[in-house]
């Protein structure tokens, strides 16, 4: 295995992030089968205003996600694995060709109103940068309580992890995070606190909606982030997706993973390079490029260069 497609998560959306994807009838379709299921024109999903909204940031990255892979396996560039961070696994799955794109679509939909029902404010996701866990997890501990929830999250880096919590319970870890000597501290464009067990009911309603949905054992290899660890039952795939959302994200041991078993060409499909930035320190011998704004058949060349 030697390409792998990454797939980024929330807090990458920007504006018109679907009118952005290239011009190629692959896109086209997807974007057609979106407004299908959807029953929004694209022009409509990616707006400013609409982007406020975590059900529609999800959708749209999903589908961002989708048409990029399609696309490039439509000029010739295959990927080995997939793995993607938060939502972005939705994006690796339907990739895999574990469900369907409008079966995902249907999911997304659900888990994005799953997650606002539960948090419709006050709370969310806030990086903090140059700090380690041994020394940032203290801090986390001192200030949780029931009243003043905040947990880790996401494992990006070594020296960047993103907590999620309340508002005020984040914003009283940034502080004394960044006395201690973290470089800063920035709060994520996600309004729900992801990928801790403030999640677990919601999990719990999405995966009673899974368990029904048809699936396929991955045509590619799929690496979970949630577990970072590769996952070959589908079911298991599934339930994986299902849990997601209250479970923090070990991103970084994930690329550790992926480049040894091989990986040295990493794709980040569309939109931003925040997974791009992550890579380069793992795959310092290969090649990280992302997708967004990128030539296609630049694209596609780098990935069949990068078979074995």
């Amino acid at each position: 295995m030697s390409v792998l497609l990454t797939f980024p998560g929330q807090g990458s959306q920007r504006a018109g992030m679907l009118a952005d994807l290239p011009e190629h009838p692959a896109v086209a379709a997807v974007l057609a089968e979106a407004a299908d299921v959807l029953q929004m024109p694209p022009a409509g999903m990616d707006t400013a205003a609409r982007l406020q909204s975590t059900v529609w940031v999800q959708l749209c990255l999903l589908t961002a996600g989708v048409a990029m892979a399609r696309c490039l396996a439509a000029e010739g560039g295959r990927a080995d694995a997939v793995a993607g961070l938060s939502i972005g696994a939705y994006a690796a799955a339907v990739s895999a060709d574990v469900l369907s794109f409008p079966d995902a679509l249907r999911l997304v939909r659900l888990r994005g109103e799953l997650m606002e029902q539960a948090y419709p404010s006050g709370y969310g996701m806030t990086a903090i940068l140059g700090m380690e866990r041994m020394r940032l997890e203290p801090l986390v501990a001192q200030i949780h309580t029931p009243q003043t929830p905040v947990y880790l999250a996401n494992f990006n880096a070594p020296a960047q992890i993103v907590i999620a919590g309340s508002v005020p319970a984040m914003e009283a870890v940034a502080t004394l995070a960044l006395a201690a000597g973290a470089q800063a501290a920035k709060r994520v464009a996600i309004h729900v606190p992801s990928h801790c067990a403030l999640l677990d009911d919601a999990a719990a309603e999405l995966g009673k909606a899974m368990a029904d949905i048809a699936v396929s054992p991955p045509r590619q290899r799929y690496f979970s982030a949630s577990h970072a660890r590769e996952l070959r039952d589908p079911r298991r795939i599934v339930d994986d997706l299902a849990r997601n959302m209250a479970v923090p994200v070990r991103w970084h041991e994930t690329m550790l993973l992926a480049y040894a078993n091989g990986a040295r060409v990493i794709i980040e499909a569309p939109p931003g390079d925040v997974l791009t930035r992550l890579a380069q320190p793992v795959f310092a011998d290969g090649i990280a490029v992302a997708a967004d704004r990128t030539r296609v058949d630049s694209l596609a060349a780098i990935m069949r260069r990068g078979q074995p």
